[in-house]
């Protein structure tokens, strides 16, 4: 179940929210949830299953989290097509992309924490051996590394619903200038 619908379930979650790490942990989630209703689940509805589970906990997530600050539009929660072949690898692939050029952007000693764990999916073990540090050290950068990771998301997510909103108000003026001069 995972292997075929992982990256549906990712996608709708990173729609839903905007936020990468909180995708993957509303991914997990609901691939938790498959597991333990696994006997209620119809097999030839499973995707549905799958869809409505992510969905609804996103909007658990939301609400929880307060984010009426940046709206999500409604057309946007069901317009979700699972990605096929090369369509998936790409989307995957950008993402990662953009995983690896934020963890970059982050300053000293976070950006090479944040890489390592984030975008080479090392253990907090493993970084703190590697980088001969103490694991107690590991965590806490980690965790800080993903704080500052949400806040450039969530920047480029309202920047990027700022620039939809102001050219559909333009577009509105053009329209209303428009009809004046009938």
């Amino acid at each position: 179940m995972i292997d075929n619908y992982q990256n549906l379930i990712f996608t709708i979650c990173y729609r839903m929210t905007g936020d990468y790490f909180a995708a993957q942990d509303l991914t997990q989630d609901t691939f938790l949830a498959a597991y333990r209703h696994m006997e209620e689940i119809d097999a030839e509805h499973e995707k549905g299953w799958l869809a409505r589970t992510a969905h609804n906990r996103c909007v658990d997530h939301m609400r929880k989290a307060e984010r009426s600050a940046v709206s999500v539009a409604p057309e946007k929660l069901f317009d979700v097509k699972e990605p096929k072949g090369t369509e998936s690898s790409v989307l995957e692939l950008d993402l990662r992309e953009e995983l690896k050029e934020n963890c970059r952007k982050l300053k000293q000693p976070y950006d090479e924490v944040a890489y390592r764990y984030f975008y080479l999916e090392e253990t907090p073990e493993e970084i703190a051996e590697n980088l001969q540090e103490k694991l107690a050290t590991v965590k806490t950068r980690i965790y800080r590394a993903r704080d500052q990771l949400r806040v450039i998301y969530r920047e480029r997510e309202i920047s990027q619903n700022a620039a939809g909103y102001t050219g559909q108000a333009t577009e509105r003026r053009r329209a209303d200038e428009s009809i004046r001069t009938y």
